[in-house]
């Protein structure tokens, strides 16, 4: 998605020189959320970006791997030759965590790449056994989508509570009850202590039939490949930018799910792993690169991201981190409601469940920075526009 959008955004704001895209998958650029969903479920073939590359006259070389960055000479290395460039853009995403004495076993999954998903397909379409390792975003959409298919769904977590640093205790224990909903059992406070043919073996014994085991435990910034090329990378291993997405070396910027940029916003560095921010940070990129920092906005984004999981529909906008309060709209034992995050009276975050509206409400509040009625926004037959103060 970021290094796509770059280049639609580059020819969108006027750049007239040569383009080109890199990408290590032999596949067409497609997009990855349908991964987890329709592609997975085989309600799509796949989920190719509707670009007309060769009219925008952007040039795709797929399948070709970069392995380094030489700055000093303004070279991409890749393995089958060296790649000058002006002005470098890296978007290459984050790789998932693979569980430790996993690798490379028969029947054990990762999924974020097209070829993952249609690995998964045959799994999904035959119900067998699954074991999901995490129960976060990824690992509850999996479940979602392997109970739709008929599998019999075991997801393993190894905090006591799922979404386990993403959401605290007190909203992640209402979304725990989802999965017993659908049918799937979420065993929280359990470790994996091997992987076995055909099972998962916990460190209490606990010994679970897997056809397949699916790992779903995070994802860091795929930024191995820098290794030695000189640019700043933070201890979370993604590339320092500044606030208009430029790296510590020149005519080199990076975006997306690699990148990390200060937040005056939230008066912090974030690293944001969601579509939106990879949809957004293109065209800052672009416009500094055509334009000039001097004529170009700051990126200071309201994170966004959305799921769908046990047949319901979540958005989250802004970030939590540094509130001092939590609101809670609605009754969260119900099938909509929302919760609010303040900061001395500020709304900054906001997770809707079933409720889009208040989600686009709240993320404009957020954007304006408004204070809140606390009275109003608790009442969820109020909109939470109105709750502005």
């Amino acid at each position: 998605m970021a290094g796509v959008q770059t280049a639609v955004a580059l020819r969108e704001q006027g750049w007239r020189g040569a383009i080109s895209v890199l990408g290590a998958e032999p596949h067409q650029p497609y997009d990855r959320p349908p991964l987890s969903k329709a592609v997975l479920l085989g309600k799509a073939e796949g989920s190719a970006f509707e670009v007309d590359f060769e009219s925008l006259g952007i040039e795709l070389e797929l399948g070709r791997e970069v392995t380094g960055l030489r700055a000093d000479e303004h070279l991409l290395e890749t393995g089958t030759g060296p790649v000058p460039y002006d002005v470098l853009v890296i978007a290459t995403g984050a790789e998932p965590l693979a569980l430790p004495g996993s690798e490379d076993m028969p029947g054990v999954h990762l999924l974020r790449t097209l070829d993952d998903a249609e690995r998964l397909r045959p799994v999904l379409a035959g119900q067998h056994d699954v074991v999901a390792v995490g129960a976060g975003w990824i690992g509850a959409e999996f479940a979602t989508a392997a109970r739709e298919a008929g599998c019999r769904v075991t997801v393993v977590e190894a905090a006591e509570l799922p979404l386990a640093g993403a959401m605290p205790p007190e909203v992640a224990v209402h979304m725990s009850r989802w999965y017993a909903d659908s049918g799937a059992r979420l065993l929280t406070g359990a470790r994996v202590a091997a992987v076995e043919p055909g099972a998962v073996l916990l460190a209490d014994g606990t010994r679970l039939a897997a056809d397949a085991v699916v790992v779903g435990i995070g994802a860091r910034p795929a930024t191995g490949w820098l290794a030695g090329s000189g640019i700043a990378l933070a201890a979370d291993h993604s590339v320092v930018t500044d606030d208009r997405l430029r790296t510590s070396l020149p005519d080199v910027y990076a975006v997306g799910d690699c990148a990390s940029f200060p937040s005056a916003r939230y008066g912090e560095r974030l690293l944001v792993h969601h579509w939106d921010n990879a949809l957004q940070g293109p065209r800052t990129v672009a416009a500094n690169i055509v334009h000039g920092p001097a004529e170009s906005p700051v990126y200071d984004p309201v994170p966004y991201f959305w799921s769908e999981q046990f047949g319901r529909f979540v958005q989250y906008a802004g970030h939590h981190a540094a509130a001092d309060e939590l609101l809670w709209r609605g009754d969260p034992t119900g099938a909509a409601w929302t919760v609010c995050w303040l900061r001395a009276g500020v709304l900054v975050a906001l997770l809707a469940v079933g409720r889009p509206r208040d989600l686009a409400q709240g993320r404009k509040l957020i954007e304006r920075g408004a204070a809140i009625d606390r009275a109003k926004a608790a009442d969820p037959s109020v909109p939470l526009k109105s709750a502005a103060v």
